[in-house]
């Protein structure tokens, strides 16, 4: 019996901040465009993307990242609506995305959060793979993070799924004691890419707020955060990478 090829797929999940540096508090959105260039990802899972907000020059974000990175196809999804403009999450990719759905895990008397959901189609040799992607930006309360991932694990793009469907949820989890994954995600199947890396804040990483999980035909090959000095001076997040491998359909 021959060998199962396997497929390379490099995800990158990224708090960009509006593209306003961490410690310099500028607005320098080439940053972030440098930062993702150097990574190389398939697929950029992005939190905190404005759009048409003046501390950002009004620029709509998605649309500028998605040029000069090359991922040419984006989902976009405003969350949270200020005097002027929204800011939200993105999903960049170098594959065509479709079936763009928003989860809504706004809590009562809390900001308002969504996840951004869709499939990609990516290339396997003569075939393409259909993956679930999930990208995500919980609150800030414990009780409050929970009650949205239950609610995102109900959504029905999540809940019909077949489990050996890859699928792929990342963002910022704000989930500094990191029970999420062992409570809730990894009952429902989910793997974490990387044990907890750390990710903010971008100068000296000292919590693990970014993470991404993963279920399904796909295999974590190595997780690590990006430490360059240029992503501790993009953000203040670093941008946690994972590479699988996927099995082919």
């Amino acid at each position: 019996m021959g060998l199962v090829r396997e497929f390379p797929l490099r995800v990158v999940t990224y708090n960009i901040h509006k593209g306003i540096g961490g410690v310099d508090r500028r607005y320098r959105l080439a940053r972030i465009v440098d930062v993702l260039a150097h990574l190389e990802p398939d697929i950029a899972f992005l939190q905190e993307v404005d759009d048409g907000v003046p501390r950002s020059r009004r620029d709509r974000q998605v649309e500028l990242l998605s040029e000069a990175t090359g991922l040419r196809h984006y989902a976009y999804q405003r969350n949270v609506k200020l005097r002027q403009g929204h800011y939200g999450n993105a999903i960049l990719s170098r594959f065509p995305l479709s079936d763009i759905a928003h989860c809504n895990l706004t809590i009562p008397l809390k900001k308002p959060r969504r996840a951004l959901l869709c499939h990609v189609r990516v290339p396997t040799g003569s075939s393409h793979r259909r993956i679930v992607l999930a990208n995500t930006h919980l609150g800030l309360a414990g009780f409050e993070r929970t009650m949205q991932v239950k609610r995102l694990l109900q959504s029905t793009m999540l809940a019909r799924v077949h489990r050996k469907t890859p699928v792929v949820l990342g963002g910022d989890f704000n989930d500094v004691w990191g029970t999420l994954g062992g409570k809730l995600l990894e009952p429902a199947g989910f793997c974490s890419a990387g044990k907890r890396v750390k990710t903010f804040p971008a100068f000296y990483a000292m919590r693990p707020l970014d993470r991404i999980f993963f279920r399904g035909a796909m295999e974590l090959e190595h997780a690590y955060a990006s430490r360059s000095r240029l992503a501790s001076e993009a953000s203040d997040h670093l941008p946690l990478v994972a590479v699988f491998r996927l099995h082919p359909a």
